[in-house]
C-alpha cells in the first residue's frame, strides 16, 4: 500500500449533476473494530479496512454468498471503501462476474462513476512494477503487439504516443516464437516468476537465445498476456483469451493466478446478460492487480528472493562453477564494491537507474578490476565512494521497492 503512486477521480466527477443522495451511503458509517472484510466494506469502515488490507487480506475472497468484499462497498454506496479495495486488486471489470455485479448494485452515481473509471484508468504501477513493464514493452517485437493489438486489448494508461522508445530500452536476452511471432523476454523475470521457466532455463533452454514453439494450439495472445504479467503485476487479458491462460498458467506452474482465472471462467456465464452483443467480444477483457494474489506470489517477493539466492551467492556459499553446473546461477553483470562483489542481473540494474543503463550501454564484454579474481568471467562494474552496506540497500530497493531494517547512518551515503 504505502508503495502505491496517488490515484485521484475528481476530474472525472467534474460537469457530473449529482443528487444530495449521491454524496452519502445508504447505510451510517460505523466501526467494526473486530470485522471481516466484508463487514468492514458492508460498514464503510476504512481504518479496519485498511488494516486488514495491509495484513494481507485477499480483496477478491468471496463469502458463504459468493460475493466479494467491493460489492458490499457499492451496494451500500461507500465510496472510500469502494476506492481502497479498487486500488488493492479489486476486480471491477464491467464484464466478470464480480465488477458486473458491482456496477449493477452500485447504489449512487458516484460510486458508479468510480468503477467506471477506474475500469478505464487503474491506478499507475509501482515504481518496480512499472519501470519493468516500460523495459518489456520497450522491446520491439512487444511493442509491435502492443500497437497492432490496440482494438483487441486496450491497456489503460498507454497508447502508440507513448510508449517506450524501442531505441532506449534494454535488450532482451531471449525470445520467443509462437506460430512466427515474436516475443522478447529476460530470463531472470520469467525464472522469478514461474518454476516452469526457471526449470527449463537450467536446463533445456540453458543456453538458447530463441526458443520456438512447434505446438499450434498455443495462444500467443495469452502467452503474452503472462509475460507482460510476469513484469508488472497486472494481468489484461481478453475474456476469449483465459481459457488459454489457465492451461499456460498450469504448465508454468502459477497456481495462483491458476486458481483465480478459473474461478472467472466459472462465473463468466452469470454476465452474460450484461454482455453487449453487438460488440465483438474479443474486446471485452479481464483486469487482475497482483495485489489481490498472495504476497509470494507478487512481483516484489520473487524479485526479493532472486536478491537473497544473488546476497548468498555474493558471500561465497558456493563458487561460480558450481553455480553454472548446478544452474542456479542467472546473474549476469557483478559490481565491485570496496572488496566485495555483487552478482547482479543487468535488467534489474537497467530499468531501476539511468545511471546504470548508461553503464551498461557502453559495456561490451570488458571487465574492471580483475585483480584477484582469477576465472570470474563475468563483466565488472566498480563504484566507488559507495560503502558495501549503502550498496546492499540501493540493490535491495531497486529489487523490491522497499527496504528493511535501514541503518540511519547509511541515508546519507
Amino acid at each position: 500500500m504505502s508503495n502505491q503512486q496517488s490515484w485521484t477521480l475528481e476530474s472525472d466527477l467534474d460537469g457530473l449533476d449529482l443528487d444530495l443522495e449521491d454524496l452519502h451511503p445508504s447505510i451510517p458509517l460505523k466501526k467494526v473494530p473486530a470485522g471481516d472484510i466484508f463487514e468492514a466494506s458492508r460498514a464503510g469502515d476504512v481504518d479496519r479496512l485498511r488494516y486488514l488490507i495491509e495484513s494481507g487480506a485477499n480483496v477478491n475472497l468471496r463469502d458463504q454468498w459468493d460475493s466479494a468484499a467491493l460489492y458490499y462497498a457499492c451496494l451500500a454506496g461507500h465510496l472510500d471503501a469502494a476506492r481502497m479495495l479498487l486500488e488493492s486488486g479489486a476486480i471491477c471489470d464491467e464484464h466478470t462476474f464480480d465488477g458486473d455485479r458491482c456496477h449493477y448494485a452500485a447504489l449512487n452515481l458516484r460510486v458508479r462513476k468510480l468503477l467506471k473509471a477506474f475500469e478505464a484508468r487503474p491506478p499507475p504501477l509501482g515504481p518496480l512494477q512499472g519501470a519493468l513493464r516500460d523495459t518489456f514493452l520497450g522491446c520491439a517485437a512487444n511493442q509491435a503487439y502492443l500497437e497492432q493489438s490496440n482494438g483487441r486489448i486496450q491497456i489503460p494508461g498507454r497508447s502508440s504516443s507513448n510508449n517506450v522508445s524501442s531505441s532506449d530500452h534494454f535488450p532482451s536476452d531471449v525470445v520467443f516464437y509462437v506460430q512466427g511471432r515474436p516475443i522478447e523476454a529476460h530470463r531472470v523475470i520469467l525464472s522469478a516468476r514461474s518454476p516452469f521457466f526457471k526449470r527449463r532455463f537450467e536446463e533445456k533452454w540453458k543456453n538458447r537465445k530463441e526458443v520456438r514453439f512447434a505446438r499450434e494450439k498455443l495462444s500467443y495472445p495469452a502467452l503474452y498476456s503472462l509475460i507482460h504479467f510476469f513484469y508488472s503485476d497486472r494481468l489484461e487479458v481478453a475474456i476469449d483469451d483465459m481459457e488459454d491462460l489457465v492451461e499456460i498458467c498450469k504448465v508454468c506452474k502459477c497456481e495462483e493466478l491458476q486458481k483465480v482465472l478459473k474461478k472467472e471462467l466459472v462465473h463468466q456465464k452469470y454476465a452474460e446478460y450484461k454482455a453487449l452483443r453487438d460488440v465483438d467480444s474479443s474486446q471485452k477483457r479481464f483486469i487482475l492487480q497482483g495485489m489481490s494474489l498472495p504476497e509470494h506470489d507478487r512481483l516484489p517477493a520473487a524479485m526479493h528472493r532472486i536478491l537473497q539466492s544473488s546476497l548468498a551467492e555474493c558471500a561465497g556459499a558456493v563458487d561460480e562453477m558450481e553455480m553454472r553446473e548446478s544452474g542456479h546461477d542467472l546473474a549476469d553483470v557483478c559490481i565491485r564494491v570496496d572488496k566485495k562483489i555483487f552478482r547482479c542481473h543487468q535488467v534489474i540494474l537497467a530499468s531501476r537507474s539511468e545511471y546504470f543503463k548508461a553503464r551498461l550501454s557502453r559495456m561490451t564484454d570488458f571487465l574492471e578490476g580483475r585483480d584477484g579474481m582469477p576465472g570470474q568471467s563475468l563483466p565488472i562494474l566498480e563504484e566507488h565512494d559507495l560503502s558495501t552496506e549503502a550498496f546492499e540497500k540501493l540493490i535491495e530497493y531497486m529489487y523490491t521497492d522497499g527496504l528493511k531494517d535501514v541503518d540511519p547512518n547509511q541515508v546519507s551515503c
